[in-house]
């Protein structure tokens, strides 16, 4: 990393890092949630071409490659990134009292590790789609990590605002 440090400041460095991992969860979250609306509302074979049909007539299993590389990705880059949280955000955040919005990111760290460990799972789900006897559990666990991606980026938007980029 010190190679890096000798062409841009360190600031730089991590405002990149955080702007490249916040790109990962917009990238995650898009395909979370188009694969959700698939799954939970497929569209019908000649239905009209709103933009509901189309947001939900994504074909799942296409998307489960980059679920799983988006959700690895923006992980391990969360959790370089976390290492200045530590300092820079969660202490002023415990001096100051906010109790809820630290309980809330607290949460958001074990639901992304839940949800990284069942990549496995939504993995070969996605992997059998065409095994009717999996319809269910793919449908669901799907939805799950939607929810918790939705969570975890909210949270962190949350998080980032309480203590202000950069600061």
């Amino acid at each position: 990393m010190d190679f890096v440090l000798d062409y841009i400041s360190v600031n730089t460095f991590w405002t990149i890092l955080s702007i490249v991992h916040a790109l990962l969860a917009v990238a995650l979250l898009g395909a979370l949630t188009h694969q959700a609306a698939a799954v939970l509302a497929p569209s019908r074979a000649g239905a009209a071409g709103g933009f509901v049909t189309h947001f939900r007539s994504v074909s799942g299993p296409r998307y489960a490659a980059a679920v799983c590389v988006l959700w690895v990705l923006a992980f391990i880059l969360g959790g370089w990134i976390y290492a200045k949280y530590r300092i820079y955000v969660r202490i002023p955040i415990v001096q100051e009292g906010f109790w809820k919005t630290l309980g809330a990111f607290e949460l958001k760290e074990h639901l992304a590790t839940i949800g990284l460990g069942l990549l496995p799972v939504y993995w070969h789900l996605w992997k059998n789609a065409r095994n009717a006897a999996y319809d269910s559990a793919r449908k669901w666990l799907t939805v799950v990590l939607a929810a918790i991606c939705w969570y975890a980026f909210l949270v962190g938007h949350i998080v980032n605002n309480v203590r202000g980029f950069g600061s």
